[in-house]
Order: structure tokens, then sequence, then C-alpha cells
């Protein structure tokens, strides 16, 4: 049975990809200093500062306060070090690059959605010192010291958007689950970009892809997933992102949509030594995450008690550890330009229609 720490040497480097993986250590962070910005100067600023971050605690585990039970992963310590390093396995996945589309390199005014720890802005922002990289999430978990063309803002994305300058580039990362409606945030962000500006959003799928059987309906891992379905669908933030974020930018009238499916495989099943690496580590990172993307909506939403999530998580993590199911996420990476020029309103009208 493989072992549920990360692997004891970083993947080698080489023609096939792979890419030595760092994991952010949580001593270097400095929550209460992050995001808000200067020292308050008003009663109401410390209020408001103070109010945000006094996390929610429910299970076990800490939440976000900003508009709280939106979300349904918790925002603590053990998460924070997951986010970072499922960071560094979109770079494995993609040869050591954090986006694909055009906008990868020459951006000038960028956001990103949902940022979490921030580490993709930070990122972005030391690789191309031109840019200005703004994240927005719900809780102030990002570090404070950041690339000075660097910062970070705590709000809802569901509720209106007051950026008064437009974007060129808007990246979204594993946001399925996080809104009511997709398509909405998908006109919001369509709006808020400048003409040829490119929206990117990389998200997971679910349920389950197997290509020869081994992952059986009626398997623990099969069950875990359906309810994880189920129970976001009566959290009322079903588990759909992925599948239609190409459907959602054509129709909100995006050009040159491209879409390209990715395969993470659920442990060390794989023969080909890249992807075996890449299982690796993305066991190591959904051994993690199996209990708490559970628990929320479980009990929320369905009124399971943490006891029932937490043994539905255990009899699904000995299938995701189990190197005869041949398991593996899909990885959706969609990405699509604003028309350099405004659509006509007859051609609006027939993308409607679509």
């Amino acid at each position: 049975m493989p072992s549920t720490s990360p692997p004891a040497a970083s993947p080698p480097g080489g023609e096939e990809g792979q890419h030595e993986i760092e994991l952010v250590p949580q001593e270097n962070r400095d929550d209460a200093d992050s995001v808000i910005g200067e020292e308050p100067s008003s009663d109401s600023l410390t209020s408001l500062r103070s109010s945000i971050l006094a996390y929610e605690e429910e299970n076990g585990r800490t939440y976000h306060a900003m508009s709280a039970g939106k979300y349904f992963l918790p925002n603590d310590a053990t998460e924070i070090d997951r986010l970072d390093l499922q960071h560094h396995i979109f770079r494995l996945t993609f040869d050591d690059q954090i986006c694909l589309c055009p906008k990868k390199d020459g951006a000038k005014r960028v956001l990103d959605l949902g940022t979490g720890t921030g580490i993709w802005c930070i990122e972005y922002a030391d690789e191309h010192h031109g840019a200005e990289v703004i994240g927005v999430d719900l809780s102030p978990v990002q570090p404070s010291f950041v690339p000075p063309n660097c910062s970070f803002e705590i709000d809802d994305l569901e509720k209106d958007w007051t950026w008064s300058k437009p974007f060129d580039f808007i990246f979204s990362r594993f946001m399925t689950g996080s809104f009511a409606n997709n398509k909405e945030i998908v006109k919001k962000v369509y709006d808020q970009l400048e003409p040829g500006g490119w929206f990117e959003a990389q998200d997971m799928a679910v349920p389950f892809g197997c290509d020869d059987g081994t992952l059986t309906p009626d398997s623990h891992l099969s069950t875990w997933c359906e309810r994880l379905m189920e129970s976001m669908e009566a959290f009322g933030r079903p588990l759909t992102a992925a599948q239609n974020w190409k459907a959602y930018m054509e129709e909100a009238g995006f050009e040159d949509v491209v879409e390209k499916v990715y395969k993470w495989p659920t442990n060390a099943w794989p023969l080909d030594r890249k992807y075996k690496t890449l299982g690796e580590w993305v066991l190591y990172n959904m051994d993690q995450v199996l209990e708490p993307a559970i628990m929320a909506p479980g009990t929320r939403a369905l009124g399971w008690t943490r006891e029932e999530a937490i043994i539905l998580a255990a009899m699904a993590r000995k299938d995701l550890r189990n190197p005869r199911i041949h398991a593996y996420w899909p990885i959706h990476v969609v990405y699509g330009r604003k028309p350099w020029r405004p659509r006509s309103p007859e051609r609006a009208a027939e993308t409607a229609d679509a």
C-alpha cells in the first residue's frame, strides 16, 4: 500500500517534464498582516479586519468568516499546505508552467479568482515584473511578503465587482463548487476584461475517470464521489463547472476557446514514469482532502454526523491508495479571448440561441 507521506525524493527532472516540488513552510506565513494592507486608521476598519480574521470553527477545522458558509473547504494550516502542494502538481502537469493561454506571458493587469494561498499570483508576479497581479479570496491566508507588483483583496466574487480598470488576463483554478451560478461568473469575467483580454479556468471534474473498469460503481471511492456530488447539489453549489466552462465561455461571447483535458492518476498505478510520479503526489494531495471535502456539505446539506463523514472518507481512502484501481481525476483547462470588437446585436442573438 502506498505511503500517505510525500514521496521521499523530489520528482526527477529531465525530458519527461518532471520537476522538483518544494513545499512552502507554514512558519513563513504571516496571516495577520496579509491582504488588508496598511495598519487601519479607523475603528470601522479595525472592526472589519477583526471580523474577517475571526474564522468559523466547525468539526475541528476553520473556515472563512466573510460570507460564512459559502465555501466548503477549510482555510487552516493543513489546507494551506495542501493547496501549495497542489500548485506544484499543476507545474508538474504543465511542464513547469502555471497557465497555458497566450497571456501566460505579456499580461499587464491580472486578476486571480479565488486565489487561496496566493501562490499562483506570487509566482506570476515574480515571472512578469511588468504585470500588476491581484488575487481575490474569501480568506486572508496569503503571505504579507510578496512581490511589489502583487496584492491581495478579501471579497465575495458573487457580489458586485467594483474594479474601475479592466484586466487583460483573468485566471481561475479549482473553483468548481465555489459559485451557485458559474455562468454569471463567466459573464462578470467577460465584462471585466478589456477587448482582446483572456480568461483561463483550470478545474477538476467529477466523477472519476477510469478506462479499464477497475473502478467499479459499488466501490467506496465511487460512493464517496456520488455522495459528494449529491451533497454539493443540495448545498446549492454543484460540482459541474469543469465540464461547462467551455460552453459558458462561448455563450458569453469569448472567441478562440480552447479546452484541454489532463489526467491525474489517483496513485502510482501508471507504468509511465512521469504519470507514476504525478500519481504519487496526487495521492498525497487528495488523501488529505477526502474527509474535509465531504465533511461540510455532508453535515450542512444532508444532515450527516461528523462520524458518518469520517467513516465514508476512511473507506474511500483505501480505494484511493489501491494501485489495482486505475482511476484518475479529469483536469479541464479552458481558455478564450474576449473579442477585439463588440459583437453586433444580431451575432449576440445567434450565440444566445445556439
